[in-house]
């Protein structure tokens, strides 16, 4: 029984190994910002919002809202999916017919840089421009945004 968990860890290993890093890196990463947009909610709102404009105002927060709920379930599916099967091969991105591979952001609304020093060029000075919420759903609020 030992032997047979010793085989299996030494191939898991040599597959890990053997896949290079770029492939599964992407996949991973892809495969977290896919399983997490439960928490972001940016497929619930651009779904919403583009209910609104192109279905009807009326329905934007009934079918809408569960169109976008839909979703946001499929994406935290493939997310799982690509989470679990990183090390594995193929690294291209699953069901882009119906998701697109990259997270989604209402129209209206396109994230930035965090206002952080690690982004920031004037930090000598203690002032920096940047999204100061962008975690937070509606959040628009940029300290010297021109």
């Amino acid at each position: 029984m030992q032997t047979k968990f010793s085989l299996l860890g030494a191939v898991l290993l040599t597959g890990l190994l053997a896949a290079g890093c770029a492939g599964p890196e992407k996949k991973l990463g892809r495969g977290m910002n896919n399983f997490f947009e439960i928490v972001r909610g940016g497929e619930m709102r651009r779904t919403v919002e583009q209910s609104a404009l192109f279905d009807s105002p009326a329905t934007a927060y009934t079918t809408g809202f569960v169109r976008g709920f839909n979703r946001s379930m499929a994406r935290a599916g493939i997310g799982l999916y690509e989470i679990v099967t990183f090390p594995i091969p193929s690294y291209d991105p699953i069901a882009t017919k119906y998701l697109k591979s990259e997270p989604v952001y209402p129209d209206n609304f396109k994230p930035r840089l965090l206002a952080d020093s690690m982004f920031a060029t004037d930090t000598a000075i203690g002032f920096s421009g940047g999204d100061v919420a962008p975690m937070i759903p509606g959040s628009r609020f940029r300290i010297f945004d021109n």
